[in-house]
């Protein structure tokens, strides 16, 4: 069963100091996801949702309780060591795509390629492929400032897919999308758990979240499972 594990995390903490305050944001969260599971994370604006995808991601450190992709301690790596661990597990997509400006779609999603030691050439072709996947094979190479805000959001979730991760952590994807773009995401999502890619979304559409194979809620500093995420 734990080969089937993409990402575990146990009695997650995250404190902020504020002066000689202390702020408590996160506390004991636990949270497993399996191969090609897709979860949902919703709570108020300022629970924690971001500070926690940064938590699972390695881009933060916790303050209690750690963090494993695929079974390995991400507190355990050097910076160095964490930088390719990431680059070949997980995928991050943001609410703003954080696309490169002067480099064209082709180049950005080929970006965490190249950065990993790939072959300009293979890396160019594996990010066509993904961005046909996309519906972008017409935009190759548009820089973003001449795509839309739903093609630069379809432009940085190929970037996420590109190195095939195992995990995808995605904050509010859809957020600036049309619905029909945002329908074209969640069908990706859907074909790409199919081939055993994880996800973890964190999202204030209800629709979105229904659309998960189930729904956690951060409030006080925890997750909770939702019965019915439609409620």
């Amino acid at each position: 069963m734990n080969d089937a594990m993409v990402l575990r995390c146990e009695q997650l903490g995250r404190v902020y100091r504020d002066g000689t305050r202390e702020v408590q944001v996160l506390s004991q969260v636990e949270l497993a996801l399996r191969d090609g599971e897709k979860v949902a994370i919703v709570g108020a604006s300022g629970s924690g949702k971001s500070t926690l995808l940064n938590l699972l991601g390695g881009l933060d450190s916790p303050t209690t309780g750690r963090v494993l992709i695929r079974g390995q301690d991400l507190a355990e790596l050097g910076e160095r060591a964490l930088c390719r661990w990431r680059n070949q597990h997980l995928g991050f997509v943001y609410q703003f795509h954080h696309l490169l400006p002067e480099f064209d779609a082709r180049e950005n999603v080929a970006m965490p390629l190249l950065i990993g030691g790939t072959r300009r050439r293979s890396a160019w072709k594996s990010a066509e492929a993904v961005l046909e996947q996309v519906g972008m094979q017409h935009r190759l190479q548009h820089r973003p400032g001449e795509l839309s805000g739903g093609e630069r959001q379809r432009v940085a979730i190929a970037r996420a897919l590109v190195t095939r991760p195992d995990c995808v952590l995605m904050d509010e994807p859809t957020g600036n999308l049309d619905p029909e773009s945002a329908q074209q995401v969640l069908a990706l999502i859907d074909s790409l758990s199919a081939a055993r890619t994880g996800f973890i979304v964190v999202t204030h559409d209800p629709h979105i979240a229904r659309c998960m194979d189930r729904t956690l809620e951060l409030r006080q500093g925890a997750l909770r499972e939702q019965a019915d995420a439609a409620a």
